[in-house]
């Protein structure tokens, strides 16, 4: 299959490109830094550089790259964990906003398959919880499925060294459990360590 992963350049999408392309998969690797695409290359996939934000480049890049899923592990969360709480209504405008554009980007391009991640646990009230109420009834509405995620821990984590509270996942059983999630039924799959 063909897949176009949006965030490839974050955590998970770094652990997922080898994985992807090990099971035969064709991997366009979007990415709103120029300076990760050699990276994307050199794990395996087609870098595309395009911002979720610019919907018009979004629906293009879908539409050229064809893709049989839409795989969304788009965030926008800081290097510091201490600092997440900055980022709230970015990584919140990510979920909506973003999210929405690649809804429509697969409906303008025969409507592939979309996988989105979100989080397993209870976001305090306010704009993130908003956010993933709205991500997740927009991913279902397109009978997709939603990737619930436990905190990661592992290499290149917020928790490289300690493992964090439950729910909680390691970051390698993120990605191979998301590998082979790519034919499950819509829904919401939680994905943890248990």
């Amino acid at each position: 299959m063909r897949v176009f992963l949006a965030g490839a350049s974050g955590v998970i999408g770094q652990r997922l490109i080898p994985r992807l392309v090990q099971a035969g998969h064709v991997v366009g690797g979007m990415t709103r830094s120029p300076s990760k695409t050699a990276l994307l290359a050199r794990l395996g996939a087609e870098p595309i550089l395009c911002d979720v934000f610019d919907r018009d480049a979004l629906i293009q890049a879908v539409r050229d790259f064809e893709p049989d899923i839409i795989l969304n592990e788009l965030t926008d969360l800081p290097d510091e964990m201490e600092r997440i709480a900055e980022y709230a209504e970015l990584n919140a405008r990510i979920r909506t906003e973003g999210n929405q554009n690649l809804i429509e980007a697969a409906r303008q391009s025969g409507s592939p398959r979309i996988l989105t991640q979100t989080v397993a646990w209870q976001l305090p009230a306010g704009p993130g919880a908003l956010a993933v109420a709205e991500l997740e009834r927009a991913v279902l509405a397109e009978s997709g499925v939603v990737l619930s995620y436990g905190q990661f821990y592992g290499p290149g984590t917020y928790h490289e060294q300690q493992v964090p509270a439950e729910p909680r996942v390691h970051i390698d059983r993120a990605a191979d459990r998301t590998v082979e999630l790519l034919d499950s039924p819509s829904g919401i799959v939680v994905i943890t360590d248990r």
